[in-house]
This record gives C-alpha cells, sequence and structure tokens, in this order.
C-alpha cells in the first residue's frame, strides 16, 4: 500500500496496535481508592465534544406499555481531529415483530449546544435538558419515517462507575492517550410519541439513558461488548461490559447497576456476563450467543448484600449490525485486512425473569430484557 495511504488508514481506521500489557489500562473503579459509584449531578450531563478522535453518544432506551423497544440516538463522531459529523438515529422494534424493524439515520446539519453543553441542537433535531436535570425532551422532524416528540423523566438516581466514570488507556496514568466513559440513567418514565409513515405510536412507558464517550479509535479501545437492560415493572437492571484487544491484555472492563422506583440498589464494576450457548454466524463467523447468562453482585446503601440473576434462551435475535455498512466497499476490505476489524452487532430483547435477593429477601419479576453481543476485533 502507497505510504501515505498507510499514514492516513493509521489515523482514521487504525492500524493494530503492538501488545502494551495490563499496566497500559487503568479500569474505571479499579484505580487507587475509588467508591464503587458515584451518583450523577446535572454538571456530569456535559456533552465533553473533545477536538481528537473520539465517538460521543446519547442513547435513549424504550420500552413501551404496548411491547415496542427501541432507542433514539445522538451520535457526534470526530475522526482524527479533521472532521465531525453528527448522526440522529432512531430504531423502533414493534410487539411481536408485526411490523418490520423501523430504522432512521440522519446526518444533521448546523449542530451545537447550550452555553453549558447539556443541550444539544442541530437543524431538525433538539434533545433538551430540563432546567431541573431530571428530564430530557427528544424532538427530531429530519426523517419523514420518524417524526419524534419524546419524554425521557428520570426516576431513580444516575450513576457512573467510580469516582469519574472513566477507563483510561495509556502507559503514564497521569497523561492517558485514550479514555472510555460511560453515565447511566438506570430508571426512566418515558412519554410521547414517534409518528411513522403509517401512524403515530405512543411510546409511554419505561426507559434508561446512557451517555458515552471513547475517547480514542473505538477498535482500539474494545474488541468485544456485552450490554445488557432489564426493564420490569418493578426493577431496572444494565450490565456493560467490554473486553478490550490483546494490545491492552484483553482486559474486561464492567460497570453495573440495578434501580427501583425513587433509588439505586446497587452500582459498581463487579458483576458477569456469560454466553452459554452460541452456534457460528457462517455470513460473519461470529459466534452468535442463542442463550445467556447475566449476573449481578453488590451491596446496597444500607450494607445488605445484592444478587441478581438473568439466565435462559435468546430467541432469535431482532437484528444483526453491520456497523459498516455504510462504509464504501474498498476501504471496509482495507479497514478489515489491515485492523482485523469486522464489527457486528447481534440484538435481541427477549421476556426474562429477575431473581433478585436483597438481604434474605428473595423476589422474582418479569420484564423485557434488551441485550447486545457486539464484535469488533
Amino acid at each position: 500500500m502507497f505510504s501515505w495511504a498507510k499514514s492516513t488508514l493509521a489515523a482514521v481506521a487504525g492500524t493494530q496496535e503492538p501488545e502494551y500489557g495490563p499496566d497500559a489500562i487503568q479500569p474505571v473503579g479499579k484505580k487507587g481508592d475509588e467508591p464503587a459509584y458515584t451518583e450523577l449531578t446535572k454538571k456530569d450531563l456535559k456533552w465533553v465534544t473533545l477536538d481528537y478522535t473520539n465517538v460521543e453518544t446519547q442513547t435513549f432506551y424504550l420500552f413501551s406499555d404496548a411491547g415496542h423497544k427501541g432507542f433514539l440516538q445522538v451520535i457526534y463522531n470526530n475522526i482524527a481531529g479533521l472532521r465531525v459529523t453528527v448522526q440522529f438515529n432512531c430504531k423502533l422494534f414493534y410487539p411481536n415483530n408485526e411490523k418490520p424493524v423501523l430504522w432512521a439515520s440522519d446526518p444533521v446539519q448546523n449542530y451545537g449546544f447550550d452555553e453549558e453543553q447539556h443541550s444539544f441542537y442541530a437543524d431538525g433535531v433538539s434533545v433538551e435538558l430540563s432546567a431541573d436535570g431530571n428530564s430530557y425532551t427528544i424532538k427530531s422532524a429530519v426523517n419523514e419515517k420518524s417524526m419524534v416528540n419524546v419524554k425521557f423523566t428520570r426516576t431513580a438516581p444516575g450513576f457512573m462507575a467510580g469516582k469519574d466514570g472513566t477507563t483510561n488507556y495509556g502507559t503514564n496514568p497521569k497523561e492517558p492517550w485514550g479514555s472510555m466513559h460511560h453515565h447511566f440513567w438506570p430508571r426512566c418514565s418515558v412519554e410521547g410519541s414517534i409518528i411513522t409513515k403509517e401512524g403515530e405510536v405512543d411510546v409511554k412507558g419505561r426507559g434508561m439513558l446512557s451517555h458515552a464517550l471513547q475517547g480514542m479509535k473505538p477498535h482500539h479501545a474494545a474488541a468485544r461488548w456485552n450490554f445488557v437492560n432489564f426493564q420490569s415493572p418493578s426493577y431496572s437492571a444494565i450490565l456493560m461490559e467490554f473486553t478490550t484487544p490483546a494490545s491492552y491484555a484483553s482486559t474486561v472492563v464492567r460497570v453495573a447497576g440495578i434501580a427501583t422506583d425513587g433509588k439505586l440498589l446497587m452500582a459498581n464494576t463487579e458483576g458477569d456476563v456469560k454466553h452459554t450457548e452460541a452456534k457460528e454466524d457462517s455470513e460473519t463467523g461470529w459466534p452468535e450467543p442463542t442463550s445467556a447468562s447475566y449476573h449481578w453482585v453488590g451491596k446496597s446503601e444500607d450494607g445488605k448484600e445484592v444478587t441478581a440473576d438473568i439466565a435462559g434462551a435468546l430467541g432469535q435475535h431482532i437484528d444483526r449490525v453491520d456497523v459498516m455498512a455504510e462504509v464504501p466497499g474498498f476501504i471496509k476490505t482495507i479497514v478489515a485486512s489491515a485492523a482485523g476489524t469486522k464489527p457486528y452487532i447481534y440484538q435481541y430483547a427477549p421476556k426474562m425473569t429477575i431473581k433478585i435477593k436483597v438481604g434474605e429477601e428473595v423476589k422474582e419479576e418479569e420484564g423485557t430484557l434488551f441485550t447486545e453481543a457486539t464484535f469488533v476485533s
């Protein structure tokens, strides 16, 4: 390959890194004497908008009382400090797959933020944080097949793992060369609607918010991801886990939390995700999970032991996302061969039962599990 093309590819796509070893990553919650979690305040809800390679997202997951699952999402993507693109996505799965998945993904123009970096605006799109910091209103009129007017109101405390929600990458902890951080509102009430070409969909129900920042090339940060978002009448349980590439010793980083109305039962960087059964996807070569188990363990504010478990068959995936589908074919081939990168996301949304034990009290409750298994490199 021409040397200029190689350097451009390394800057934009990122070729494979050397093996730095386990000391080159400082996982969230493991950096010295950190708390298990920190409750979010309004000042923690700012967009960071780094000026070098990064992907920052706000994703609002919704579970309607009528059985819809989906999300609304803003993606802010800075490529090597050379170009910023911003996308608004709307994805909606219908109850019992009665209609095809609604997917609308649109680049937005003339984007910006309010003075405090709390609210996002662009032509035809706004994601506004309320003055009290307890609700977001998401509006979009950029795609006629998904006109959005939805409000998410926090019904339990938000949190970040550890002291600042951040995992750092680099051989000098004081001067990291990359980072990853996540903020969560695990339990929200949702109201509003999405107007489609076939009519209006009332999305009244429950939801959760994830605000994430990958402050480096995404496939250098993580080789695999698992994401769990369980919502039931009484409980919201989330578990986010990623495994770094071999360059960072295939380190596993987790963030977990369980909420009920008005309080966090627990939050920390513990837990476990296992794909208990899988089959090889003949098209991608990835081991697509067919059954899984998810485990939470921690302590409540009053010191009681808390455990929770969800396990069982995932059923047929509701979508398999080729992350690079929008990338021109010849670039995709170069990136795959140069960086070993072939990202696919498997998405599932089965009905499952959570078993929660707080102290000596045990409860079980059925809910909806939205889970993703992502294979990157």
